[in-house]
């Protein structure tokens, strides 16, 4: 179990850079100058990606945790 845990580290690690890399890159294609919907507006996408960066930062920093075995089960 505590390698699965060890792994899982490792994909929470990955995760949290992807969706911010995935959030700004789909704000960048969905952004344009003609306001023809509500997706092409900059200030929401400023807010959803304000908001998910701090829980971004936090998958990384569990994923580093239990990489390093913190939340290994001790026998």
């Amino acid at each position: 179990m505590n390698a699965i845990k060890r792994l899982l580290g490792f994909v929470w690690m990955l995760l949290g850079p992807a969706a911010i890399i995935f959030l700004v890159m789909s704000a960048i294609k969905n952004i344009n100058s003609d306001h023809k919907a509500d997706i092409s507006n900059p200030v929401p996408w400023l807010i959803i990606i304000g908001i998910f960066t701090p829980i971004a930062i936090g998958l990384i920093i569990f994923g580093w945790y239990s990489l390093k075995g913190v939340y290994d089960e001790e026998k």
